[in-house]
């Protein structure tokens, strides 16, 4: 996809954009190509797939979802997809990126200065910041990170009652059905799933919309090695 594609795709979208939004991506994608020379943030370098499997995914978030000035947690950010695209497009968004690798989260700071945008970076397993972080954000997303069953146990607790996750995925996975069940359990349920093909016949892609019923428990919470090996289950009276 070139850049040109890139802002036609993304007036299909419904996103309006101006001068300063596209220098910041032209920015972004020069620092993502020099940063990743030495350090190692994505198998994708070339300029027209990082328009397209980077920057075009990410704002297909505007699918389901038309930002303005929530309070968004990016799980698992890695170079900054979602998460910073989004805060490019929809500049009044609160935005707080937080990945395991460390290598990954000074990039992003440093690539939040570059872009002189704000937004908190946080290096830490989110089963971790959940403990203190419990039902705080108005929208939760995540790209790609693990299977449905295993993210909806990460994410959903982070989430405000009456809130969203929102998963962008590849395929829907074999996991698919365990994850109804945590997600009941977690006292939510999924609205929307919106399915649709990448341009250039670049791949399929779904986008869960889980809505968040009611807050949860401190209680809940689960190590990551049970997240992993033990689904939640209904217990069935």
């Amino acid at each position: 996809m070139t850049k040109e594609e890139f802002l036609k795709n993304i007036e299909y979208l419904g996103i309006n954009y101006n001068n300063d939004m596209i220098n910041k991506l032209d920015i972004y994608l020069e620092f993502l190509k020099e940063y990743n020379e030495h350090t190692n943030l994505t198998a994708i370098t070339s300029d027209e797939d990082i328009y397209l499997k980077h920057f075009y995914d990410s704002l297909t978030f505007n699918y389901v979802y038309n930002l303005t000035n929530e309070s968004i947690l990016d799980i698992g950010s890695g170079a900054g997809f979602p998460g910073i695209v989004l805060k490019i497009f929809f500049p009044n968004i609160k935005i707080t990126l937080i990945d395991s690798n460390n290598k990954k989260t000074q990039f992003l700071k440093l690539l939040q200065e570059k872009l002189a945008i704000d937004g908190e970076v946080i290096n830490d397993r989110v089963e971790n910041y959940a403990k203190n972080n419990l039902n705080k954000f108005d929208i939760v997303t995540s790209r790609a990170v693990a299977n449905l069953r295993v993210l909806s146990e990460l994410s959903l607790p982070l989430v405000k009652e009456n809130g969203l996750f929102i998963a962008l995925k590849g395929q829907i996975d074999e996991n698919y059905e365990n994850a109804l069940d945590t997600i009941e359990v977690l006292n939510a349920k999924i609205i929307k799933t919106y399915k649709f093909n990448l341009p250039n016949e670049s791949g399929i892609r779904n986008i869960i919309v889980i809505k968040k019923e009611k807050n949860t428990a401190k209680e809940i919470l689960r190590p990551y090695d049970k997240i992993l090996k033990k689904p939640l289950k209904k217990i069935n009276k």
